[in-house]
């Protein structure tokens, strides 16, 4: 049972990469649309590339979105206005125009036969207002022809009339005021006037509810299809032009394979072939970084970053065709090579891009399209984005993408269409929209570097800055300490460059590794200005603790001021577990007699682990040690390093920093060539 727990310990690195990759292709797969893929590929206006395709079996012809759009338009326009007509009010209005006719009684006025022709033209007027209906003022400008055929609905019965035989309010007052020349007296014709003009209600209204559900029955009773084709017969033939009927005939049979394909009993097997490809890409993103990125893949922690950024992607697009496959190009996929890029390097942000863009390629529309428009847009991404801390560099690359985007989709469309007349424009905003969500990769570098513990170039030039507070800080309290960091930092930028080491990261690391020495900077030799030695009032030991204890003071600074891990492992490893040899010997010449313990001369480490803290040990060391050289010379530098590194070497301090023999020579030399220009000697110039 031990040796399967200590099997596991020791492949534990392995298994988590085993496991990760099983949970990002289930992951992967199970966003995938479940949906089978055509066999073959075509879009309008291309040559059919294939052999001449017969019908494989009897399918019908599919209209077009176009098509069932302008049947719905033609739908909405032709249907009619229908409109309601109460009689309730009809009744109640004569009702109350008979009684209060009849409260008027016969005067001087008015005799008893004026009264009864009034009534009678009172009844005449109210009788041919509501033959066709009085149409309420909210309605009247429902229909704007006037001479449209309108549905008026009468119970239980619908009759139609043009709409401009309804009363509107206009149109009854003429009517009253036209029928009161009838009345002889004038008393008698205010009177009527004033009572009809009361009286007389609307009783047609519109009825929007039943016109919506009548056009809604029809648009439901639209056929989808437009003919037949019978298995067998001859679709398109090899070089013929996709487009027309034959576009239409051909998306049919598409979307009629597709529904047959994908059936339950297929299910499985169509799952195992997403599965093979998913797997087949992320294998090749593993064997990548196995061969050409070691460091990269013996990090999990980077590993799981690359391998959440490519699911990540996946997921948007996937939810974005789900949702509306209109959107297809607002996602901006060029934020994935400029993350990676930002982290790692261009190589490995265009593979991944690569990768990533094939796998989506499979489930989206026009892949082909698709495929080749992101990665033209990636390409141009790493081509272009760099010093992202600068603004206007980002902005301009950002441009330069999306004037990629437009270029190639305008190229694809005229060759679909034969010339630029059938272009759709939403497009240029989609992908001005991508290129806008594109700057996002800023704000998602930052948080990556919180959640991942990584560190950007950004972040990196940010911290290099010699005017930033924890720097400027140095500078006042350790002057001499902070002339030797800069020193340091220009030695070990030289010699990453030359062995292929992240100079950006070593430089910035070498500016911080010894801020510790803050604390109590005047025990330190290169900040003591007056000549006094306070180290002359201590033990070798009290004096040894201060120097060694600079590195815990500077993982404190450090911390405390936020700097990132990778920074504070320059400050913890710099010194490694070497020795501060000289109170050593000194404790050893004091005490002759006694066997002094080396290890309470030592720094607690730990040692370089990787070839950047390594290169800050060596150059840290040699910078530190020239300057004890009195007459420094080019055999005595070469003689110094050489003797510096031995003596790191003997003591095991590279152990863990996977570096070379080849480059610890190279640093050597470059170290040895920059200290010599230093020390070089000047010529004496005659007073």
């Amino acid at each position: 049972m031990s040796n399967i727990v200590n099997k596991l310990y020791q492949n534990n690195t392995i298994i988590y990469k085993v496991i990760l990759f099983l949970v990002a292709t289930i992951a992967i797969v199970y966003l995938f649309p479940k949906g089978s893929h055509f066999k073959y590929d075509f879009s309008n206006g291309q040559l059919w590339k294939y052999d001449n395709l017969y019908a494989p079996f009897d399918f019908a012809i599919q209209k077009t979105e176009e098509e069932i759009k302008i049947e719905i338009k033609e739908i909405e326009a032709n249907s009619k206005s229908y409109f309601v007509q109460d009689f309730k009010i009809e009744n109640t209005v004569k009702a109350n125009f008979k009684r209060r006719f009849s409260l008027i009684k016969e005067s001087d006025s008015l005799s008893i036969t004026q009264i009864n022709n009034l009534s009678k033209v009172g009844e005449s007027i109210i009788n041919t207002v509501y033959k066709n209906g009085f149409l309420e003022v909210v309605s009247q400008d429902r229909v704007l022809n006037k001479n449209e055929i309108i549905a008026i609905k009468k119970g239980n019965e619908v009759e139609d009339i043009v709409f401009k035989k309804l009363f509107t309010s206009k149109a009854v007052l003429e009517l009253i005021r036209n029928n009161l020349n009838k009345v002889e007296v004038s008393y008698g014709r205010k009177i009527l006037l004033e009572l009809l003009t009361k009286i007389i209600k609307p009783n047609v209204s519109y009825d929007s509810n039943f016109t919506e559900k009548v056009i809604d029955n029809e648009i439901k009773n639209i056929s989808y299809t437009k003919g037949k084709v019978a298995s067998g017969k001859l679709i398109i033939l090899k070089g013929d032009i996709v487009e027309g009927k034959k576009l239409a005939v051909l998306n049919s049979l598409k979307s009629e394979s597709e529904s047959q394909v994908w059936t339950e009993s297929n299910y499985n097997w169509i799952i195992l072939g997403y599965t093979i490809l998913v797997s087949l890409a992320l294998l090749m993103l593993l064997l990548f970084l196995k061969k050409y990125r070691v460091e990269i893949f013996d990090n999990n922690n980077k590993v799981t970053f690359i391998f959440f950024n490519v699911f990540s992607m996946i997921f948007i697009q996937t939810l974005v065709i789900k949702y509306n496959s209109d959107y297809l190009y607002v996602v901006p996929l060029s934020i994935l090579p400029i993350v990676l890029k930002a982290f790692f390097d261009a190589r490995l942000g265009l593979f991944t891009h690569v990768l990533t863009v094939l796998l989506l390629g499979y489930i989206v529309p026009d892949s082909f399209e698709f495929i080749y428009l992101h990665i033209i847009a990636g390409i141009v991404t790493i081509l272009t984005v760099s010093e992202l801390y600068k603004r206007a560099n980002l902005f301009i690359s950002v441009a330069q993408i999306t004037l990629i985007y437009m270029l190639t989709y305008f190229a694809f469309s005229i060759i679909k269409e034969g010339n630029a007349s059938q272009i759709n424009w939403t497009y240029f905003m989609l992908f001005a929209a991508n290129g806008l969500l594109s700057f996002l990769s800023i704000i998602l570098i930052y948080m990556y570097e919180k959640v991942f513990g990584l560190v950007s170039d950004v972040t990196l030039l940010e911290l290099s800055n010699t005017n930033t507070k924890l720097l400027r800080e140095l500078n006042e309290k350790a002057p001499g300490t902070f002339q030797h960091s800069m020193q340091v930092a220009n030695l070990a930028e030289a010699a990453a460059n030359e062995i292929g080491a992240n100079s950006m990261l070593v430089r910035t690391g070498a500016l911080y590794h010894d801020i510790g020495k803050m604390i109590n900077p005047q025990y330190f030799i290169e900040n003591q200005s007056t000549g006094v030695n306070p180290h002359n009032d201590l033990s070798p030991r009290d004096s040894s603790k201060i120097i060694t204890d600079h590195v815990i003071k500077g993982v404190e600074l450090a911390k405390k001021n936020k700097l990132p891990d990778r920074i504070i492992d320059f400050i913890r490893t710099h010194h490694g577990t070497s020795s501060t040899y000289y109170f050593y010997m000194k404790e050893k010449e004091l005490n002759p007699d006694s066997d002094v313990d080396i290890k309470k001369f030592q720094y607690q480490g730990p040692i370089p682990f990787s070839k950047e803290t390594a290169i800050l040990m060596m150059c840290d060391a040699s910078e530190a040690a020239s300057k004890s050289l009195t007459k420094p010379t080019a055999l005595s530098i070469s003689n110094l390093i050489d003797k510096i590194m031995e003596k790191q070497m003997a003591d095991n301090q590279f152990l863990n920093s996977d570096i070379t023999f080849r480059e610890i020579e190279i640093i050597k030399k470059v170290i040895k060539k920059k200290l010599m220009n230093i020390y070089h000697l000047r010529v004496e110039y005659p007073e």
